[in-house]
């Protein structure tokens, strides 16, 4: 049975929804902003709304709190040898997929070998780069079996081996890399492991029906572990890329949750909607990739720090985006752990700014005769729209001429890795707090780096970082790498994020963190 809840517009009717006794088997309608890739965790594009639903089917190794804090998950429990480099996983006796078959540690051997894979082609492989012989796998250097994971006590035990010690490598388990595949549903079915009809999860919810570009339906997974402890009967996630229906559907009491309203109307729903509106902390970076294959305009580093010379992200953040964004001249946003973020250098009056950014392109053969033409791609939302038109104003004294690409968050993406593109927007929230994880995607070769930028010092340094134990050294290490990538202008930085959703104040156990991470097995109802 599904469950609606009407909202009326207003604070004064969502106040009213506000009681104390929990509710149980109700279901959750969610709006995400984009479509779901695929169930194979190896395929999917990135997005956040997919993480959001992968996180609520799958379960890892590690899982979160509500907080965003680490809890176990599919395993009881953990040990760390002496060197930080050998992690041993105790497998929980009651962990089973959907069907009912056991979860073992021969699943994450599977599993982790599928994301590495090179025929799979995941873009998030290298995010298990830290485990032995990672990169020479997915490269196709060395066979599967090469791979630094072992299973244990007929699969009870689930031992990784690490290349060196990783500070942040619990916190990287709970991301969707990291997650299981039922070996025995893909030896039955092959490719159509995915399809509905033979899929098997191991999370808390499981997925019983999929409409395209409208709705993901998924109902509690009687086989979970802890399924006596799950609140909801089942959770609705439709697509919503347009933010503004979103709000006028979670007003409607059509939505339950939200994620991601226009920043254009904080202001009104803070006003009108206190207990619904959300807004907090994030640990998310805003930029503009430039793409620096050969043949495009911006692989010239005159082009692209004229560029970012005359970007005003402070008129970005407090004008266009009404102060629901955090300017910004970093890649790696505020707040990271152990790391102090680096500055783009910008220096000079927006005058002196604007003659150099002439004079950078006249070098670099543009001019009256010759206007600077840039193809710039953004996935569809008011917001994007906004920025982008904001930024080719700001560029069109500069004699640059802006041809402007929009298509929905899946196209963009592909089109993007494709280098289909000048210029392009693009956005990375932490899939751990950790600095590396948003300074990988400019390493040679990596799968988001949608730029295809490379540079020798910048991968030596990270390297270096990778085999440095101190905190202390490996931040340094760190922050000199991005430090060289923004005077090489590598990207854009921009904006830093702030989550922004609308919550039903009917609902218990959402807690907004610095991942904006809301697993919705933690997700109840009171009334």
């Amino acid at each position: 049975m599904f469950h609606k809840r009407t909202l009326l517009a207003g604070a004064i009717a969502l106040a009213a929804a506000l009681m104390t006794t929990p509710v149980w088997a109700k279901t959750l309608d969610m709006g995400v902003t984009g479509e779901l890739a695929s169930f194979d965790t190896s395929q999917v594009s990135g997005g956040i709304w997919e993480s959001q639903i992968l996180m609520d089917v799958y379960e890892g190794l590690i899982k979160k709190a509500p907080d965003g804090e680490v809890l176990p998950g599919m395993a009881a429990s953990w040990d760390v040898s002496d060197d930080g480099k050998t992690y041993t996983f105790h497998i929980r006796e009651d962990a089973a997929w959907s069907d009912g078959k056991p979860v073992t540690a021969e699943d994450f051997v599977f599993g982790w070998q599928h994301m590495l894979d090179p025929k799979s082609a995941s873009k998030y492989a290298y995010l298990l780069y830290p485990v032995v012989n990672a990169e020479a796998v997915n490269t196709g250097e060395k066979p599967l079996d090469a791979l630094g994971v072992t299973s244990l006590d007929n699969g009870r035990t689930f031992q990784v081996e690490l290349t060196t010690p990783t500070p942040y490598f619990i916190q990287l388990l709970t991301h969707y890399t990291a997650y299981p595949v039922p070996k025995h549903t893909i030896e039955k079915y092959g490719k159509d492991w995915v399809k509905l009809d033979n899929i098997v999860t191991n999370g808390a919810f499981t997925p019983k029906e999929w409409i395209s570009q409208s709705r993901i339906s998924v109902r509690r997974n009687p086989e979970y572990y802890d399924a006596d402890e799950v609140a909801l009967d089942g959770v609705n996630y439709y697509t919503v890329e347009d933010r503004n229906a979103g709000v006028s559907r979670f007003r409607s009491g059509e939505l339950d949750i939200m994620r991601e309203y226009p920043s254009s109307m904080y202001g009104m729903l803070r006003e009108e909607l206190p207990d619904a509106t959300h807004m907090a902390p994030y640990l998310g970076s805003y930029y503009y990739v430039f793409n620096h294959r050969e043949g495009h305009p911006t692989a010239d580093p005159k082009v692209r720090e004229a560029l970012s010379l005359v970007a005003r992200r402070k008129v970005l953040a407090e004008k266009i985006m009404a102060d629901t964004f955090l300017p910004s001249r970093s890649f790696v946003p505020k707040g990271i752990h152990h790391y102090d973020a680096q500055k783009m250098p910008l220096e000079g009056s927006m005058d002196e700014r604007m003659k150099r950014a002439k004079q950078l392109l006249a070098e670099a053969g543009y001019g009256p005769d010759k206007p600077l033409q840039l193809r710039l791609r953004y996935n569809t939302s008011d917001e994007h729209k906004k920025i982008a038109v904001a930024l080719a104003a700001m560029w069109r004294p500069l004699g640059v001429e802006i041809e402007m690409i929009n298509s929905e968050a899946t196209v963009h993406y592909q089109s993007i890795a494709e280098g289909d593109f000048d210029i392009a927007r693009a956005g990375w929230i932490a899939d751990y707090n950790d600095a590396e994880n948003f300074l990988s995607l400019l390493r040679t070769e990596v799968g988001n780096n949608y730029g295809a930028y490379s540079n020798p010092e910048f991968d030596e340094l990270t390297d270096q970082a990778a085999q440095t134990a101190d905190a202390d050294e490996r931040e340094a290490l760190l922050e000199q790498a991005e430090q060289v990538a923004l005077n090489d202008h590598a990207i854009l930085p921009l904006l830093n994020y702030v989550s922004r959703n609308l919550v039903n104040p009917a609902i218990h156990g959402w807690e907004d963190n610095l991942t904006d991470d809301h697993p919705s097995r933690w997700i109840s109802f009171e009334q």
